[in-house]
């Protein structure tokens, strides 16, 4: 193999490479959103439940309220 040829290859090599690091590097940050953004989806489904269960105690009071008048 010539000595152009091999530094083809090599430069081609070293491109590979970077992009695969590229690629790692993309993958750890993309895993890393996805994981706030699920400890963010539950949070907010929590506040959500929480909101529900206030709201549905308030209809009842209010429901107790109107019984009595």
């Amino acid at each position: 193999m010539s000595h152009a040829a091999l530094a083809t290859l090599e430069q081609k090599l070293d491109e590979l490479i970077r992009v695969c690091e590229q690629l790692t590097e993309e993958n750890r940050r993309l895993r890393e959103e996805q994981h706030s953004l699920k400890a963010e989806r539950n949070a907010l489904l929590d506040k959500t439940a929480q909101a529900r269960n206030r709201i549905e105690g308030m209809i009842e009071r209010l429901k107790l309220l109107e019984h009595e008048v």
